[in-house]
C-alpha cells in the first residue's frame, strides 16, 4: 500500500490521506483546517492530478474531516463517496452551512477564495455519496483488483466510522476519530480484535494522561456542580459546543440532571447549527438507531434561542447557562463574543468539554491564569481574566492508553500515526516502538509518498 498525508500542516485541521491499494485509488476524508483560511485551509489535492481516483471514503461529518470534500468530488466528477448512513443523513446540512460561514468569513475577513465551493454544486454532488450500514461488507472493483470495505462503529459522533479493508490476504484499518466510552447519545467504538497488517490511528489526546478521578461520569457530576454553583452565585456559565455531538450530549446530560432534580432552575439559551442537528439526530435515533436522542429534550429544557446581538466586550448577566459554538472559541463566532463579555467578571464560568486546539482562543484561554490580560482581537476587546475557566474531561476522542491497547493487541506489521499535535504524535511513536519492536511506526511528513 502506498500512502500520501494530504493534510498540508499535519497535526488536526485538514484531515486527508490517499491510498493505492492494489490499483485502486482511494482518498479518505477531505477536511478543512479551521485556523486556516481560503486554499490554505484545504489538504494539498496536487497528488491527485491525473489520478483516476476511484473512491473517496469519509469517516464521520466534522468539518476537518469533510470540509473540503466538494472540491475533490469537483475535480474527480465521476468519484462515488462512501460513508455510514447516518453520515449520509448529515453530511448536506453540514456542508451547506459551511457554505452559509465561508460567504460570511468572505464578506468580513476579506477572503478572495471563499467559498470553495456553492451550494448548487453540494446538491449537484449529492447523488454521489452513498451510505452503508454498519458491519456491512461492501465489495468494490478497480480495473483488476477488488477490496472489501467494512464500516464499524467508532463513537465519537453520530455516524463515525473505522474503516476496515481487505485486499487480497492484507487487513488494513483506518481507525478514524474515536471514543471508546459510551456516550448519553451515543454508543462507545465496537472494533474488531485480531491481527491487522497496517493500522491507520487517531493520536489527539496523546499528550493528556486521564488522571484518576477524572472518569466521564465523575466529570459529568462536576460540571452539574459547577453550573449550580455559577448560577447560585449569580453568573452566568457559557459551554461552548461543537455543533456536532457535543450540543446533543450536553444537552442530553443536562436533560438527566434537570429531570432528576440535580441541577437548578435558570433560563437556558442554546443557538445554531447545533439546534438544528438536533432534528437530524432526532430522525437518525428514529431511522438507523445510532444515536439515542430525541427533540423533547429542547422542549423539556425550555431552551430559548440566544440573544442575536451581543456585544463584544459585554455581559448580558442573564444569571444563565449558555450552549453556543464554536467549541473552541474560534473568532468571530457566538461563543466568543460572549466570552468576551464574560471572562472580566468573577461571578462567570466559561467551561469546556472537548478538544481545544492550543492557538485557538479556547486553548490560549485555558492556559492563562486568573488576573492575566487576555486579547479577543477579532472583537477589538482586551480584558483581565476574572472568570473561572475550567475543562472537563468529556472528550469525544478515546484516551491514549485505549488507543495503545487497542494497536498493540492487532500485531500490526506497520502502524501509522495521524490526527494529532506533534507532541501526541510523538508519545504514541515511542509507546509504541517500545511495545511493539517488530513493528514499523510511521509519523508521516506531510506530502511524502511511503510504501507501506
Amino acid at each position: 500500500m502506498k500512502l500520501i498525508d494530504l493534510n498540508r500542516n499535519g497535526g488536526i485541521g485538514a484531515n486527508s490521506m490517499y491510498v493505492q491499494i492494489g490499483d485502486l485509488n482511494i482518498l479518505i476524508d477531505c477536511g478543512l483546517n479551521p485556523k486556516m483560511a481560503g486554499r490554505l485551509a484545504t489538504p494539498d489535492l496536487a497528488p491527485l492530478r491525473g489520478v483516476d481516483l476511484d473512491l473517496i471514503i469519509i469517516t464521520h461529518c466534522h468539518l476537518d474531516h469533510i470540509g473540503s470534500l466538494p472540491v475533490a468530488m469537483r475535480q474527480h466528477p465521476t468519484t462515488p463517496v462512501l460513508m455510514t448512513q447516518s453520515s449520509r443523513m448529515l453530511i448536506e446540512r453540514m456542508l451547506h452551512n459551511s457554505a452559509n460561514v465561508m460567504m460570511r468569513q468572505k464578506e468580513e475577513a476579506n477572503i478572495p477564495d471563499y467559498p470553495l465551493f456553492t451550494h448548487d454544486e453540494i446538491d449537484r454532488c449529492a447523488p454521489r455519496i452513498i451510505g452503508l450500514p454498519f458491519n456491512h461488507v461492501k465489495k468494490f472493483r478497480g480495473k483488476t483488483d477488488e477490496i472489501d470495505i467494512i464500516f464499524h462503529r467508532a463513537g465519537h459522533v453520530a455516524g463515525a466510522a473505522a474503516v476496515e479493508i481487505h485486499h487480497k490476504h492484507r487487513h488494513i484499518f483506518f481507525s478514524g476519530d474515536v471514543l471508546f466510552e459510551n456516550q448519553r447519545t451515543l454508543l462507545g467504538a465496537q472494533f474488531p480484535s485480531g491481527h491487522f497488517d497496517t493500522v491507520v490511528i487517531e493520536t489527539t489526546r496523546g499528550t493528556t494522561e486521564r488522571p484518576i478521578g477524572k472518569e466521564r461520569v465523575n466529570e459529568v457530576a462536576r460540571l452539574i456542580t459547577s453550573i449550580n454553583d455559577t448560577i447560585q452565585r449569580g453568573g452566568s456559565f457559557l459551554l461552548p459546543v461543537f455543533a456536532l455531538g457535543r450540543m446533543q450530549e450536553v444537552l442530553s446530560i443536562l436533560h438527566d440532571a434537570r429531570k432528576f432534580g440535580r441541577m437548578v432552575d435558570c433560563p437556558i439559551f442554546a443557538a445554531g447549527l447545533g439546534m438544528d442537528l438536533a432534528d437530524y439526530f432526532d430522525e437518525i435515533s428514529r431511522k438507523t438507531k445510532d444515536v439515542q436522542f430525541s427533540r423533547n429534550v429542547i422542549k423539556d429544557l425550555k431552551i430559548k434561542p440566544a440573544p442575536r446581538k451581543l456585544v463584544p466586550g459585554e455581559d448580558p448577566k442573564q444569571n444563565a447557562l449558555y450552549i453556543i459554538s464554536s467549541g473552541m472559541l474560534v473568532e468571530r463566532t457566538p461563543s466568543y463574543t460572549l466570552a468576551s463579555g464574560l471572562i472580566g467578571h468573577a461571578r462567570n464560568t466559561i467551561g469546556f468539554v472537548g478538544y481545544c486546539d492550543p492557538d485557538t482562543p479556547g486553548g490560549q484561554l485555558l492556559q492563562a491564569k486568573t488576573g492575566d490580560e487576555f486579547l479577543f482581537a477579532t472583537a477589538n476587546v482586551k480584558t483581565k481574566v476574572n472568570a473561572r475557566v475550567e475543562r472537563y474531561e468529556l472528550s469525544g476522542h478515546a484516551d491514549r492508553e485505549e488507543l495503545l491497547e487497542f494497536a498493540i493487541q492487532t500485531g500490526a506489521r506497520s502502524v501509522i500515526l495521524t490526527h494529532g499535535d506533534p507532541a501526541a504524535r510523538a508519545w504514541f511513536m515511542e509507546q509504541l516502538s517500545a511495545k511493539m519492536p517488530e513493528t514499523k511506526v510511521l509519523d508521516p511528513v506531510p506530502l511524502q509518498t511511503y510504501q507501506v
